[in-house]
C-alpha cells in the first residue's frame, strides 16, 4: 500500500482529532478553570489552544487533499514531514512523561478515548516518519 494512502488516512485521523477536540473544553471544564487566571494568561491559553487546533486541521487537510505535496521529494516537503513526525512523536512522549492524569475523568469511555488518542499519536508519528524516509530512500510515494 503506497505511503500516499497512509498520509490520507493520517489526514482523516487529524481532522477527526480536531473535531473531537472541540469537546475537550467542556469535558475538562476549561471555562471554569481558566476563569481563575489573570485575563492575559487566560487569553494566551485560549490562543495557544486555537493554534494547536489549527495545526491539526492544517496537517489533516494537507495530508488528505494533497499527499503528493508531502511526497514530492523537495527539501520543503521533507522538512514538513519531519516537523509533523517530531510534533506527534513529542506529543506521544509528553503523554507519558509530563501530563499528570491523576485527576483525568474516569470510566471506560475515557480510558478507551485515551487508548485511541495514544494509538493515533503513535500512528501519526510513524506515518510522517515513513514519509520522511521516502525522501531519503527515493522509494515509491
Amino acid at each position: 500500500m503506497p505511503i500516499r494512502w497512509f498520509l490520507m488516512a493520517a489526514g482523516l485521523g487529524q481532522l477527526a482529532l480536531a473535531a473531537g477536540s472541540l469537546a475537550i473544553p467542556r469535558v475538562l471544564g476549561w471555562r471554569e478553570e481558566t476563569a481563575r487566571l489573570r485575563p492575559l494568561t487566560r487569553q494566551i491559553f485560549w490562543i495557544y489552544a486555537a493554534y494547536i487546533w489549527s495545526f491539526h486541521v492544517c496537517f489533516g487537510l494537507v495530508s488528505l487533499l494533497a499527499p503528493g505535496w508531502l511526497l514530492d521529494r523537495t527539501p520543503l516537503a521533507a522538512a514538513v514531514c519531519g516537523f509533523i513526525a517530531v510534533y506527534w512523536g513529542a506529543r506521544l512522549v509528553l503523554q507519558f512523561t509530563w501530563l499528570d492524569r491523576s485527576d483525568a475523568p474516569r470510566g471506560p469511555v475515557y480510558v478507551a478515548a485515551e487508548v485511541a488518542l495514544v494509538t493515533l499519536f503513535a500512528a501519526l508519528a510513524v506515518v510522517y516518519g515513513a514519509a520522511l524516509v521516502v525522501h531519503f530512500r527515493g522509494g515509491p510515494g
